[in-house]
């Protein structure tokens, strides 16, 4: 029922900045920690930031720097400013949360269905 849903991938061009967003949709989720994976042609999965609900924050070596992970007002959205892009940051952006289902209170992970960042050179 509940779902993630990511924003703001597109195409640029190297150097440029984009701001990806993600929110829950479609269910009663109380969200914990998010976090913000990536995909990248012929390559593994690889995680590109975390925050957790107190907002202590991970990055990537590849991406210390340039990109900056971020909650928002409601609890339920997570941002991911990426600045400085690279042809190497093209991918596939994933969401991901983790959290209590409500009223239930299981624990619970989700994915978003992903959006594509193309930087060209």
């Amino acid at each position: 029922q509940v779902q993630l849903v990511e924003s703001g991938g597109g195409l640029v061009q190297a150097g440029e900045s984009l701001r990806l967003s993600c929110a829950t949709s479609g269910g009663l989720f109380s969200v914990n920690d998010m976090a913000w994976y990536r995909q990248a042609p012929g390559k593994q999965r690889e995680l590109v930031a975390s925050i957790t609900f107190g907002g202590n924050t991970n990055y990537a070596d590849s991406v210390k720097g340039r990109f900056t992970i971020s909650r928002g007002d409601a609890e339920n959205t997570v941002y991911l400013q990426m600045n400085i892009l690279k042809p190497e940051d093209t991918a596939v952006y994933y969401c991901h949360a983790d959290g209590v289902g409500v009223p239930l209170g299981r624990w619970l992970e989700i994915w978003g269905p992903g959006t594509l960042v193309t930087v060209s050179s």
